[in-house]
């Protein structure tokens, strides 16, 4: 893949990003300015994590929603509940990893996903 190819995967990804968090994450644009290939990299973990492996993509998403809830980014858990929803997961399934929130992060995680948690409704 070129140069040129990879640079239209990164903006893709900006775009992406700024989608489903509803703001640009600045970080990632200077991170793609100072270093380009540290977006491609991060574009080919954020395929590998949207794509059946060993495990499943939904429930790497699933554990992607607890670790970003266990660092409390509202906006993060928002895309990560519909990254899941999106990748067929139930809401049986999504408490169940609130379960795991609650026991391994506390209530501070728990909260974090308050917003997210009305997707469900």
């Amino acid at each position: 893949m070129t140069r040129h190819n990879d640079m239209l995967e990164d903006k893709e990804l900006i775009r992406s990003m700024s989608e489903k968090l509803g703001f640009t994450p600045q970080i990632l644009e200077t991170l793609g300015e100072l270093e380009p290939e540290f977006l491609t990299k991060y574009n080919r973990c954020n395929r590998r994590l949207l794509q059946d492996g060993a495990l499943p993509a939904k429930v790497k998403i699933l554990m992607a929603l607890a670790v970003v809830a266990s660092k409390q980014c509202e906006k993060c858990v928002v895309a990560q509940m519909k990254s899941a929803l999106e990748n067929g997961a139930t809401k049986e399934e999504i408490m169940e990893t609130m379960d795991v929130i609650s026991i391994t992060s506390g209530a501070p995680a728990v909260a974090a996903c308050r917003d997210a948690l009305r997707l469900l409704k």
